[in-house]
Formats: C-alpha cells, structure tokens, sequence
C-alpha cells in the first residue's frame, strides 16, 4: 500500500483553475475522502494522482518516491470512474481480468484474482454475462472488481455511487468500508455527497474552487468547521446562518431577527451568526431568560417528517430557518409563533470578508445585560 504526498499541486484547463495549490498527506492504508461540489476539483486531483492528467506545478509522491512524471501504468495506482467505465463487449470475467492480461499475468493466477475478486464482492453470478444485462449496484461493483483485482498501492474512487439510488448507495457505503477494512488499502475517494463524506473516510478535505478548505476527521469539520465552505455543505439540514453585523463597541446584531446585542471579541462589520438546525429548540412559550442563549421569535413556515424526526422550516424577519425536532409534523401548524433559541456554545461567528468561522463561545466577552 501507498502513502501519498500531493506538494503544491497546481492545474489549469484554459485559463480555469482547477486546482490551485494543493496539499495533501494521505497515510498508508487510509481510507481518505474529497469532498465538495461539481468544479470543486476533485476528479483533477484524482487523475493528477493516477496519470491522466500532469500537473502545471507540484509534485506527487508515492512512498517517498516522486511520481509526477512517471506514466499511468508505473505508478501502481488504480482508478474507478464515476461512469463505470466498463467495456461492453466483454463478460464480467473478461472486464475484470483485463487489467491483469494486460500486465501479461499467468493465466492461472487471472483465473485465481477474477474468482477471488468476484466472490469478495458478490458479482460471482454474472461473471458470464455483460454489464448491459447488469443492475447498477452489479455494474458498480464489477467496475470496483476491476480496480481491485490488480492490486494496486493506492485505489482512487471518483464519485463511484452517485448513479445510485438511495438504498443502493447505502449497501455500497456499507460494501467500500468492508472491503476497506478487508484489504488494508489506500483509498482516495472523491465525492458530492455529504453522507458519504462523513460516513466513508477516516479523515475528509473539503476542496472549494481548487483550494483546500479544511481537512481532518469528518466530525472535526462539522464540528469545529474554519472555514464557512465547510460550515454550509456538511450538515443536512444546513447550518442556519443569520445575517447581521459587528458595530465598534464588539457587539453582533442580527439584521432582521430580534436578538438581544451579543457581545463578541471580533472586529467591526458584517458577521453571520451560524447554528446547526439540531442545536436550535422550539418553544411555544417564551421561557425566563437565560444568558447563556440565544432567542428570537419565528413563525412555522412548514414541517416534514425525515424518518423519526422532523424538519420544521421557520421564518424570521427576512431569515429562513430550519430546525430538527423530535415532534411528527402535526404538532407544527402552519404561520403559529414559535420561540426559536440555542446555546451559545453551540453558535458560531463568521466573517464574510475571510469566510472563517469561529466558535461564538470562544469570542464572548460578557453577557449582555
């Protein structure tokens, strides 16, 4: 297996970045992930680690040893696309061994990996068929079959269950950690999603515009997130984010909501105030009041129900916000008055001139009185 060092990578596609000085440590044997939107540059950086794609500036290394300019096929690294990418015109067998054949194996020890192969991942009984008479979730883990079959010291993965659906998509979630912890190998694995982002990897970078954002174990980034990137796209709900500003004497107020000043350590100017929808609590009633958090009046917009939770979707002055709740939708009637608070504590301050973000508990001098 591979560790994986990416120095200073640089990228270009006609004057559009796509990456723009990235770094990178991927330890031997880490299940690592990517994670950000479409053009955020995850698939560059993959085909920059495999091959495909050579870099404007910096370096990739495999085990200490410089690979930027190696081919493809001597750096050991195998890839599985995001279209699966599979040969139509072979069998199962025949896409699976390919690479094997390639590389002018034994034909007992192809038969020996194709068969291994195939019962790791549940595809033994299409081995003889072609991926056109293939589900997805089948397509999928053949075209997972052909990466891992050749051994490789590092695999990377590009979005590879995002032509899914939802059921199918946690039974491969469920199906990579497995075969993670089975082989013991070096996975970079880039992806949209935000579930698989903190479900998957033992550690995640959040890349925006080519740049990395924050990287560490998925629940530091939702937890502690330093960058307002990272604090809008992880979390499902997003983290509700309230305009307002900082004036000269280090107090925040919210431009639309009705908040007691709070008094914060920051400079002057515009500040959002951040909390994750399960931190907030709704109230009928106004409840004596507490220092420690944050209140404001809301109306009930609308409420869905998520499984065993809900959704409630609130509106406060010209601020949409959201909220989870244990409550089924029926206990939220649609434009009654709600008493929307939260802990301090579990708050956060964001600077849009910088996009960082701080815990609001760290920057509180004082209560207000």
């Amino acid at each position: 297996m591979a560790e994986i060092r990416i120095e200073g990578l640089r990228k270009t596609y006609g004057g559009k970045t796509a990456l723009d000085g990235v770094d990178l440590h991927i330890e031997d044997g880490e299940f690592f992930g990517l994670f950000g939107p479409s053009g955020a540059g995850k698939t560059s950086l993959l085909r920059c680690v495999a091959g495909l794609e050579t870099p404007d500036e910096g370096r990739i290394l495999m085990d200490g040893e410089d690979v930027s300019d190696l081919p493809p096929s001597e750096r050991g690294a195998a890839m599985v696309f995001e279209s699966y990418a599979l040969y139509p015109h072979l069998t199962v067998w025949e896409n699976i061994a390919y690479p094997l054949r390639e590389r002018k194996m034994e034909p007992n020890v192809v038969k020996q990996r194709v068969e291994e192969t195939a019962e790791r991942l549940g595809v033994s009984h299409t081995l003889n068929r072609r991926p056109q008479t293939l589900s997805g979730g089948e397509m999928q883990r053949v075209a997972i079959g052909r990466a891992i079959a050749r051994e490789a010291r590092a695999y990377l993965l590009d979005e590879p269950l995002s032509h899914l659906d939802a059921q199918l998509r946690e039974q491969m979630r469920a199906e990579l950690k497995r075969l993670h912890r089975q082989m013991g190998a070096s996975f970079l694995y880039a992806t949209p999603d935000q579930l698989e982002a903190m479900t998957l990897p033992d550690r995640i970078a959040a890349l925006d515009s080519g740049k990395v954002a924050q990287c560490g174990p998925p629940l530091e980034l939702y937890d502690r997130p330093s960058h307002a990137f990272v604090a809008r796209c992880l979390g499902d709900p997003p983290m509700n984010l309230i305009a307002g500003s900082v004036d000269g004497e280090g107090f925040f107020t919210a431009e639309s909501v009705e908040t007691p000043p709070l008094r914060v350590k920051a400079p002057p100017g515009p500040a959002l105030l951040g909390a994750r929808p399960e931190a907030l609590t709704l109230s009928v009633e106004a409840e004596a009041h507490d220092p420690g958090r944050v209140s404001f009046t809301a109306r009930v917009f609308a409420a869905e129900m998520r499984g065993d939770y809900a959704v409630v979707a609130l509106t406060a002055g010209e601020e949409r916000i959201q909220a989870v709740a244990a409550e089924r939708p029926s206990a939220y009637r649609y434009d009654e008055k709600r008493i929307v608070s939260f802990l301090k504590e579990n708050a956060y301050l964001i600077n849009p001139a910088t996009d960082s973000v701080v815990s609001l508990q760290a920057h509180i001098e004082g209560d207000v009185e």
